[in-house]
């Protein structure tokens, strides 16, 4: 008897199909509606999904029902014969009455820009504090959404042999989310409190501490990797590290001074997530000054660098002083559109936007190296109060 070749079974899950939804309103985002999409397309590429089209609606207001109207619901069905999605995702937070009427018109999963971000935070927790965060921040967001997920019980309700289980089990998942919400808080309290020793710890030793902040992807680690010389993991994606992480640098007449990374702000950041990172965020209450990184070459960088502004603003850090770097400096151009291919190309370099404002920002490439050693004259002399005489 012969037999044909050995199939074998597939076990790996196929990739998810996105479908990606805008709407343009009044009330939208420092970015525009295109950039926006570009960038919840990285978040779903992030997330390990494929993206299979987009839509934008222009409109005055989000309808209260669905978000977007009933005409446009119609048009992301029909989409489904053409691009065979799995997946629709949102590029803004949606209700959890607006997701659950969304998911029963077009019969698959609708994620909101939210969901999707508290997604990828779980996939890079690598910490146990990370992981607490994330985790009270996912049932946070999880908590106003359980009527949904019990909808097919609840739909029994009344019936002979059927009458109370879905609000039972909905009342029961309630409690069990609120007392691991209340769990999920006190442990992270805990971190909160190991952290502060640390801080006074450092308070004592006398060494000034500078905090990286950054949109999600400027390049914070790869800039504490050039300036403190070691080894940090860093990557060209979004949110690749979240935990902070303190580095020392040194300078050549013997100055030092602690460099912190911290998580990357993106713009329609989740309420969830600034709550439940809190602990983190308190190291840049600490910091005597906030290194603030751009990513120089992002053609969303007046919008990047206004929404990380605002989030410093609405962490009550409006007063820290600041300092500006637009990093990725090698990735520019000149005037007459040649790249730039060298250090002593910077200076030739003219880039409008307000986060290059004069002499108050520094151009560097920390891939390069090229512009650190000004940046660490800058440094000092913020920190010391006096030029260091050995550059």
């Amino acid at each position: 008897m012969v037999r044909g070749p050995r199939r074998s079974n597939k076990t790996a899950p196929s990739q998810e199909r996105a479908y990606l939804v805008a709407l343009e309103h009044g009330q939208r985002g420092l970015m525009s509606s295109d950039e926006s999409l570009r960038e919840l397309g990285r978040l779903v590429r992030t997330a390990g999904a494929t993206v299979v089209g987009q839509t934008v609606q222009k409109r005055e207001h989000p309808d209260p029902a669905t978000y977007i109207g009933s005409g446009k619901v119609q048009e992301v069905q029909a989409a489904i014969e053409e691009t065979d999605y799995t997946l629709v995702v949102f590029d803004e937070q949606l209700s959890p009455a607006q997701q659950l009427r969304l998911e029963s018109a077009l019969k698959v999963k609708v994620l909101d820009r939210s969901a999707l971000i508290l997604d990828i935070f779980a996939s890079r927790a690598r910490t146990r504090e990370a992981v607490l965060q994330v985790e009270l921040a996912q049932h946070e967001y999880l908590l106003p959404r359980l009527r949904g997920q019990w909808q097919h019980l609840e739909r029994l309700e009344g019936a002979i042999g059927s009458r109370g289980p879905g609000e039972t089990q909905l009342e029961t998942d309630r409690r069990l989310i609120g007392l691991h919400i209340s769990r999920l808080k006190s442990q992270i309290k805990d971190v909160s409190r190991q952290r502060a020793l640390h801080r006074r710890r450092r308070e004592r030793d006398g060494v000034p501490v500078i905090a990286l902040v950054g949109y999600t992807n400027a390049g914070k680690s790869s800039l504490l990797r050039a300036l403190a010389g070691v080894d940090v993991f860093a990557a060209d994606a979004l949110f690749a590290t979240l935990d902070p992480l303190t580095r020392r640098v040194s300078t050549p007449d013997g100055q030092t001074f602690l460099v912190t990374d911290t998580v990357g702000f993106i713009q329609k950041l989740p309420t969830q997530l600034i709550s439940a990172f809190r602990a983190t965020l308190e190291e840049l209450e600490s910091a005597d000054l906030l290194l603030h990184v751009v990513d120089a070459t992002s053609p969303a960088i007046d919008a990047q660098y206004a929404t990380v502004m605002q989030t410093v603003q609405d962490l009550g850090l409006g007063d820290k002083s600041m300092l500006t770097v637009l990093n990725k400096a090698d990735g520019l151009l000149l005037p007459n559109g040649t790249p730039v291919s060298s250090e002593s190309d910077i200076a030739k370099v003219d880039i409008v936007s307000p986060a290059h404002d004069g002499e108050d920002a520094l151009l560097v490439s920390a891939t390069e190296g090229w512009g650190l050693d000004a940046l660490r004259r800058r440094l000092t002399l913020d920190l010391y109060g006096e030029p260091d005489s050995a550059y």
